[in-house]
């Protein structure tokens, strides 16, 4: 076998300067300086006598052999990373780093309530978390970024695991003295297409309401606005519509200070999946069931 092989630190840039596109904010990202980035680049194309990268002043362009290598750079340094995490989880568990994303419906509403629990349970854990949305947080998931996701589902994640916390309904948000405001709950049918407030793209949730609704013509009518919970439920305070918001919106005091009312959505699969997600095999898998475990029994209590 040759001697001559790729390093991690040299895959680690090459990964850093296809995510950035811009040999500086790469660099940034690996916290070194961009001359010794751009040298450890340049070492692996001569280590493999072709070129990955082609350089111009306005544009960093890979070729078509660059972007098969980064590809499989994501593979190694994800096996490397999951290397380190075995080391790690053979001593005391939820002792060390562990590397979190949430999604912005769920964390406003719910890591306040659960951090400061989970620091007394376990001390020695050290949380860095990352708010991001569904698509992007199970893409940083699987490319070893981070370790797992505190994700609602139904959603396509790939090949994970998962363990269930908790089901969070769905309710509507209206407008305070709105003619339709049942005593208890509300049905789809009573709900105004041309109307309705949505999270844009990428919010699993807007997916999750129109799903529970189960009324195909919403998808085509619904405005979807909002960039968050907080403005969707500030646009409907201003009479301009009603929106969907789970129950740990509400219970959290989304609605506090505002002239917003808020029934359950009284339809099959009015909820959703809250669940802890990583990758399959992880080798931190015990871990992980331990942080479910730990997370359910804050929310119930």
């Amino acid at each position: 076998m040759s001697t001559y092989l790729p390093t991690l630190k040299q895959l680690q840039y090459l990964v850093a300067l296809q995510e950035h596109g811009h040999f500086g904010k790469a660099a940034e990202s690996c916290f070194v300086t961009q001359s010794t980035l751009s040298a450890g680049i340049r070492e692996l194309e001569s280590l493999l006598g072709l070129m990955l990268v082609e350089r111009t002043r306005r544009v960093v362009r890979f070729t078509p052999l660059g972007n098969k290598m980064v590809a499989k750079a994501h593979r190694i340094l994800r096996e490397a990373e999951e290397l380190a995490e075995m080391a790690r989880s053979a001593g005391k568990p939820l002792a060390d780093d562990l590397r979190m994303s949430v999604i912005p419906t769920i964390a406003p509403f719910l890591l306040p309530k659960l951090l400061p629990a989970l620091r007394k349970q376990y001390p020695d854990l050290k949380l860095y978390l990352r708010e991001e949305t569904s698509a992007a947080a199970i893409d940083a998931l699987h490319h070893g970024q981070v370790d797992c996701v505190l994700l609602a589902l139904p959603f396509a994640a790939g090949d994970i695991e998962k363990a269930t916390l908790f089901e969070d309904r769905l309710f509507v948000a209206f407008p305070k003295d709105d003619p339709r405001d049942p005593p208890e709950s509300i049905t789809p049918d009573l709900i105004d297409e041309s109307r309705l407030l949505l999270l844009v793209d990428g919010h699993c949730l807007k997916d999750h309401a129109l799903a529970a609704c189960n009324r195909p013509e919403m998808r085509a009518f619904a405005t979807m606005l909002g960039t968050s919970l907080h403005t969707l439920v500030q646009m409907v305070d201003n009479g301009l519509g009603l929106t969907i918001i789970p129950e740990m919106a509400v219970t959290a005091g989304l609605l506090n200070g505002t002239d917003v009312q808020a029934r359950p959505l009284n339809a099959e699969h009015a909820s959703r999946e809250i669940a802890l997600v990583w990758r399959t095999n992880s080798p931190r898998r015990e871990e992980f069931e331990m942080l479910a475990d730990a997370l359910r029994g804050l929310h119930a209590g």
